[in-house]
């Protein structure tokens, strides 16, 4: 099976995370963007909740190089959960049109 790679599944997103994390000075996080994968989705069952992990979760919570640093400028609330230096999750509420994908690829 091909990876589910998010500026494949969720182009516009993609683009919006990564242009909008470079002009914000996170050249480290927009780089890797392009090369995220789905690997689950939050099973929470909130219909605004259309959270992605690019990761595996972990047992717990994550570790002391946990970080969690707000998108602004997306539409909807984009949260990115950041552990020793790399996205690990996308957490997205208030996203219908996103949520709808995300639910498709990942039932």
């Amino acid at each position: 099976m091909r990876p589910l790679l998010l500026r494949r599944v969720l182009p516009r997103l993609a683009a919006e995370l990564e242009k909008n994390l470079r002009e914000d000075g996170r050249d480290d996080l927009g780089m890797q963007v392009a090369g995220l994968q789905l690997v689950d989705r939050c099973r929470c069952g909130d219909h605004f909740c259309a959270t992605i992990y690019t990761a595996p979760q972990p047992e717990g919570a994550y570790g002391p190089g946990h970080e969690s640093i707000e998108v602004e400028g997306i539409a909807g609330w984009v949260v990115l959960d950041i552990d020793a230096g790399k996205i690990v999750c996308i957490e997205i509420l208030y996203r219908p049109d996103v949520r709808a994908e995300v639910l498709r690829v990942l039932p």
